[in-house]
């Protein structure tokens, strides 16, 4: 049997339930597990020792994760952020599919480039999400982020603005970055953006994906705003993930079963 397992500090049962219903359905004598690891370098060297094939990193151990692994492929080098690890024969590759399911949710809903954008948090995913949308073309992107240093560092990468905090501003499409509406989590009922912030949106993007009716997307469908929910990312990187990992794309159906049985949970 081949073990895959997630990282994080708070972890779901998304990927577990995506990546194990994928196993069942092609009959791979595989299973993924999920932990919150105590000792991030420890979690890795077991990764290492214990030949697990693959690892999915979730907050907030995307930057910490890089100095525990071999090689970065081009996805995760490119922004400094880890999502997935790749184990092959103890060497340690590590990508960002992350940043994949970005680029095909924006593509997907059509969303212009010519949009302002108001992005909030500053870590591993937030830099996913910038370099995507610098990559499609945006342009008039603030980064909202209470930490400086972190802030002014991810907007110097990519010519964005900085802000401590949202304050008035206002955009076309605001996306939510941060733990802040997570399960489990101290925020987990509370909006990551002002409601002057939604009803001023055209779109409203939320990349917490458990659960993936957050307040900020509930908030966003009841203004009847376009939405793009992290349960959506959640699939996308998830399904780049099992590729890398087996060697093997499902087919849509096979992908749209597992996406059901994730969310049925």
């Amino acid at each position: 049997m081949t073990l895959c397992i997630s990282l994080s500090a708070r972890p779901s049962n998304n990927g577990t339930r995506f990546h194990n219903h994928l196993y069942d359905q092609l009959g791979l004598n595989w299973i993924y597990k999920a932990f919150a690891p105590t000792d991030l370098a420890q979690a890795i060297a077991g990764v290492r020792g214990l030949g697990i094939r693959g690892c999915a990193v979730s907050m907030p151990y995307k930057e910490e994760v890089i100095a525990l692994v071999d090689v970065m492929d081009p996805s995760a080098k490119a922004i400094d952020s880890v999502n997935t690890i790749v184990n092959d024969g103890g060497t340690l590759t590590a990508h960002n599919t992350d940043y994949t399911a970005i680029e095909q949710l924006l593509q997907r809903n059509a969303v212009p480039a010519s949009y302002s954008v108001l992005l909030k948090g500053a870590g591993g995913m937030a830099k996913a999400t910038a370099a995507a949308l610098r990559d499609a073309g945006f342009r008039d992107v603030t980064v909202i982020a209470r930490n400086e240093e972190a802030g002014r560092a991810l907007v110097g990468l990519y010519g964005f603005a900085w802000r401590a905090d949202v304050g008035s501003l206002t955009a076309d499409m605001i996306i939510n970055v941060t733990p802040v509406g997570m399960a489990g989590g101290p925020d987990a009922g509370s909006l990551s953006f002002p409601q002057e912030a939604v009803d001023a949106a055209k779109v409203v993007f939320d990349v917490v994906a458990l659960p993936a009716e957050t307040p900020l997307i509930k908030a966003a469908r009841a203004a009847g705003k376009t939405v793009i929910t992290g349960a959506e990312v959640a699939t996308i990187q998830a399904l780049e993930q099992f590729v890398l990992y087996t060697g093997i794309r499902p087919t849509d159906e096979q992908v749209r079963a597992a996406e059901d049985f994730m969310r049925a949970q």
